[in-house]
């Protein structure tokens, strides 16, 4: 039976990606339904660590006392709760020598920073597609220099997690529009980071795929989609699933569901072909951004039907309820049974079946 240690958020310090600033009885009772799913897997036994200051003297005492096979990396607030540091923690790990899930320091950086991950994407393969995507620093604009976005557009924060800044009011019909986006999107960013993304508006379905696994042994969950027709109420509403969706029960948006992204049947061998672009094309991504164990990649399709990637997650979040565990249990997968693919793909990874 291996030991594993869980790194979780810090319950006890702030946090400036959830709503009220801090974990909430929602947030406990997420932690509380992955340790119950854990409990169900029998090859393993866990303990847990969320005291981060504390945490590195915890898992040198824990490693030292009963060993540590691996460590489920699970922390997706980051570092002292700070999406910024989130790539402290693998570090922490080698500093350790504490093999872990998940990816390391190279994808979480990377991949925070939402327009380094599309230029390495073009970079690496010129014909996965990406939106057409501009680049603003807090305060560096006029009316003059938005009057050349071709609109409508997205503004949202170029470095972040959790949808932080992306609200209905990101989408931009109009210059009026656009300048109050930028002014709300400024108001959140962090000082260390100034930089605004104004990207096209894609319009078609919003789509997700999940992988579990490694190159060579991957589980490809179902791509799923979005499904907005609870918005059907206001055709004003955007059909985008941001920071409402996640966190604001009242919200019109918190009723967005994620379902099978299955298309009609009129155009079955087009959703085929787009669909194996859009596997292939990740699967590539997985490899190339070193990705590890688990992964999700956001898609949009434009008007005309064609994939562009929105992001890499290469720890994805892990909830009951997130996109990762929806997708799962379209392939019959439960929630304990993702948990222990995850886990079993690290094993396999190094080589410690």
């Amino acid at each position: 039976m291996k030991n594993i240690a869980v790194i979780l958020g810090d319950p006890r310090l702030p946090d400036s990606a959830k709503p009220g600033g801090k974990f909430d009885e929602d947030d406990l009772d997420t932690v509380e339904r992955l340790k119950q799913a854990l409990a169900q897997l029998r090859d393993y036994t866990f303990s847990y660590f969320d005291n981060h200051s504390t945490l590195e003297s915890d898992l040198k005492a824990r490693k030292s006392a009963a060993g540590i096979s691996f460590a489920f990396n699970l922390c997706d607030e980051g570092f002292k709760n700070d999406p910024r540091r989130e790539a402290d923690i693998p570090e922490m790990l080698n500093r350790l020598n504490i093999q872990h899930t998940g990816a390391g320091a190279y994808a979480m950086g990377l991949c925070y920073n939402k327009l380094k991950t599309l230029r390495k994407v073009r970079e690496l393969k010129s014909d996965i597609g990406i939106p057409q995507t501009t680049l603003l620093l807090k305060g560096n604009w006029n009316p003059k220099k938005l009057n050349k976005f071709r609109l409508p557009v997205i503004v949202k924060p170029n470095c972040g997690d959790g949808s932080v800044g992306i609200t209905q009011r990101s989408v931009a019909y109009n210059v009026e529009e656009l300048a109050q986006a930028l002014e709300e999107v400024s108001n959140v960013l962090h000082e260390s980071d100034l930089s605004i993304l104004v990207q096209e508006y894609l319009t078609g379905a919003d789509l997700t795929f999940g992988v579990i696994g490694n190159p060579g042994n991957f589980t490809s969950l179902p791509i799923t989609k979005e499904d907005f027709s609870r918005l059907d109420f206001d055709p004003k509403l955007p059909r985008i699933s941001g920071y409402e969706a996640k966190w604001y029960e009242n919200s019109p948006y918190w009723n967005i569901k994620s379902v099978p992204a299955n298309l009609p049947k009129e155009t079955e061998e087009l959703q085929k072909e787009t669909n194996d672009k859009i596997i292939k094309d990740s699967l590539f991504l997985f490899e190339k951004f070193k990705c590890r164990d688990y992964a999700r990649f956001d898609w949009r399709l434009d008007d005309q039907g064609t994939p562009k990637l929105l992001e890499v997650n290469p720890n994805p979040g892990w909830c009951y309820d997130g996109h990762l565990a929806r997708a799962a249990e379209f392939a019959g997968i439960n929630y304990s049974q993702m948990l222990d693919k995850i886990l079993k793909s690290a094993e396999r990874r190094l080589k410690l079946e």
